[in-house]
């Protein structure tokens, strides 16, 4: 069954239509303990919601572990769950993942409604099947790939994020531009992320997840064209696991700050024109400052990078541009273009 995405008007109608199509014994919900305060109020005075049991796991990435994937069990085996339950995950991208890959685990599967509370989530974390969590230091170790039955996207819940998460899912949104036309790149670039207009960023929301929808659709188990998907990602996920251990920052900075390398990248190797390619960095610097790396690092982040699940026989695999639209997957960078890449990060 394909995934149904539902642009919300009207949450209390959709999850309540939702959750009477997928026919279950019990029902569950999973929050963190910042979604629990902040998003839960809004679906928990629902009708249909009076008899789910919550369960609530710490909040961050941090804990997108195999502790909590094991309180989720314990919680839903406890909570009397069968194979014909029901799970309903609140929350950012950390709980949809763990949230669907305890779900698809769980009596070898149960049904499960993704309703993201987070941008990041919803134009990336929460469409396209991806599920999982974090395993002995690497992001997303562990996983499988599963559908939801229904992604619920209301960007009421935007309201209640600081700006640092608006701006981390706003990359993911980015991305999508950047593989899909010149429309779309522009109208992000030029849009005034500090200060969101809700009602157009919500038309936007809409736009982006349906590049990334189509694109699934195409190469589910990312054989081919879903490696679109992972641009700014190689450097990206390096960075992201390298400020694990130091300062951590959200996955969508990391993103960032990949998409400035893989575009000087792919201008250097596949021709992207340059003078998009500095709009693009400009807006990201401008908007998400830099990350402190030294030329010290750079090892350490090439070592990070040959992890990625993305190579294969320790080639480190990128997804370049030509153009904006033009994409180039399964492209290659020797040592040297990486640390050149480094260097213009740090310089810009």
């Amino acid at each position: 069954m394909e995934q149904r995405i539902i642009i919300s008007k009207n949450i209390g109608e959709e999850l309540a239509k939702a959750i009477s199509e997928c026919e279950h014994d019990k029902l569950f919900v999973l929050t963190d303990e910042t979604t629990h305060e902040k998003c839960w109020p809004t679906i928990g005075k629902l009708i249909r919601m009076r008899n789910a049991k919550v369960i609530t796991i710490k909040a961050t990435d941090s804990h997108k572990d195999i502790d909590s994937l094991a309180q989720i069990w314990q919680e839903l085996g406890k909570g009397g769950a069968t194979r014909h339950s029901c799970m309903v995950n609140l929350g950012g991208g950390m709980v949809t993942d763990l949230g669907g890959f305890a779900a698809s685990t769980f009596k070898r599967g149960i049904d499960f409604i993704n309703i993201p509370t987070t941008l990041l989530a919803m134009v990336d974390a929460s469409v396209g099947g991806k599920t999982g969590m974090n395993f002995n230091g690497l992001k997303n170790e562990v996983g499988v790939f599963n559908d939801s039955k229904f992604v619920i996207l209301d960007t009421e819940f935007l309201k209640t994020l600081d700006s640092e998460n608006i701006l981390s899912g706003y990359a993911e949104m980015l991305k999508h531009g950047l593989i899909s036309n010149d429309k779309m790149w522009a109208q992000l670039v030029n849009f005034e992320i500090s200060n969101p207009d809700f009602g157009l960023l919500q038309t936007m929301v809409a736009d982006s997840v349906e590049v990334k929808k189509d694109i699934v659709k195409k190469d589910p188990y990312e054989n081919g064209i879903r490696k679109a998907l992972n641009l700014g990602h190689t450097f990206g996920h390096a960075f992201e696991s390298w400020s694990l251990k130091r300062k951590p920052i959200l996955h969508g900075y990391a993103v960032a700050y990949g998409l400035i390398c893989e575009l000087y990248l792919s201008s250097i190797k596949a021709g992207f024109p340059t003078d998009k390619m500095r709009q693009t960095v400009n807006f990201i610097r401008e908007n998400y400052g830099t990350l402190g790396i030294t030329c010290d690092d750079y090892d350490e982040l090439i070592e990070l990078m040959t992890h990625d699940k993305k190579n294969k026989a320790g080639i480190i695999n990128f997804t370049l541009l030509e153009n904006v639209g033009n994409i180039k997957i399964n492209q290659t960078a020797t040592i040297e273009e990486i640390k050149e890449t480094l260097d213009f990060f740090r310089e810009g």
